[in-house]
């Protein structure tokens, strides 16, 4: 990491060691097996060091993380054979792969493992998070439930400190639906975190085939 936290030097050396990874699966693997085994080396190769601390890239900008976004998409590309100038957003669909911008699947998990207690989480989480339910002062306006389940998000008077821990992750908790919130069980608000996340990034695709498809059927 450099002086100035802006994890550059992080992100460059990680593309530079998936791209390395690719290119060999490119050259050797990719001829020989399948699409099956080439997705499970890419995963494992690849895909698995864009995942490693993932959440350190929240609130980054868009120059930053796109160096990894390009990493992914030449993933996606080398598993569905696409030529370097083709659209890879469709393959990410099919993959199921969030873009790497989308970070708030850790920092929300933990903050359900912070609000229910399913999780062992360190002191030094838990006192960072304040229930908006636990200040008396805020005025009540939404039902119990929504009040318990929403944290106080610090006041940040820089972009640097919206990073922090302490910010970011109440702020992507409190984002999320009221019921996707309060989902019973953990491994069913991964599942569904996800999904939600999915959707959410390509939610302008649908709407785009769905104008398309509407338009095409007046004529």
């Amino acid at each position: 990491m450099d002086h100035e936290l802006s994890m550059k030097q992080h992100v460059i050396k990680v593309a530079g060691a998936c791209f390395h990874q690719l290119r060999h699966l490119r050259q050797i693997i990719r001829r020989r097996v399948g699409r099956e085994v080439t997705t499970r080396f890419v995963l494992e190769l690849v895909i698995s060091r864009l995942d490693y601390c993932n959440s350190v890239l929240a609130g980054l900008p868009a120059s930053t993380v796109n160096i990894l976004q390009r990493v992914q998409n030449a993933a996606a590309r080398l598993i569905c054979q696409l030529k370097p100038r083709e659209h890879v957003t469709t393959s990410l669909q099919q993959l199921h792969w969030l873009p790497v911008k989308r970070v708030q699947h850790k920092p929300c998990t933990i903050m359900y493992a912070v609000h229910y207690g399913r999780l062992i989480a360190p002191s030094c989480i838990t006192e960072l998070m304040t229930s908006v339910a636990a200040q008396t002062s805020r005025p009540r306006l939404r039902s119990a439930d929504t009040i318990r389940s929403i944290y106080v998000q610090p006041r940040i008077r820089t972009k640097f400190g919206e990073r922090a821990f302490s910010h970011a992750s109440p702020a992507a908790w409190n984002s999320l639906p009221d019921e996707l919130r309060q989902t019973p069980t953990l491994n069913n608000f991964k599942r569904n975190l996800k999904s939600h996340l999915f959707s959410t990034a390509f939610s302008y695709l649908y709407y785009f085939f769905y104008k398309t498809h509407s338009c095409n059927a007046l004529f």
